[in-house]
C-alpha cells in the first residue's frame, strides 16, 4: 500500500512539472512574439524617419 501511495505522489510531482514546463514554454513564446513586434515597429518607424528626413533635405 505504501508503494503505491508514493508512486501516486512521484506521478502527481512529474504532473506538475509537466504543468509548469508548458507554462514556461507559452511564457517565452508571448515574449518572444512581443519581442519579434518591437522590433518590426521600431524598423518601420526608423525607416518611415529616414525617408522623412529625406524628403526635407
Amino acid at each position: 500500500m505504501r508503494k503505491l501511495r508514493r508512486a501516486q505522489t512521484a506521478l502527481e510531482y512529474l504532473f506538475m512539472v509537466a504543468a509548469a514546463l508548458i507554462l514556461v514554454a507559452i511564457t517565452l513564446q508571448v515574449i518572444l512574439n512581443s519581442m519579434q513586434n518591437i522590433n518590426d515597429v521600431i524598423a518601420n518607424y526608423t525607416t518611415t524617419i529616414r525617408q522623412k528626413l529625406i524628403e526635407n533635405l
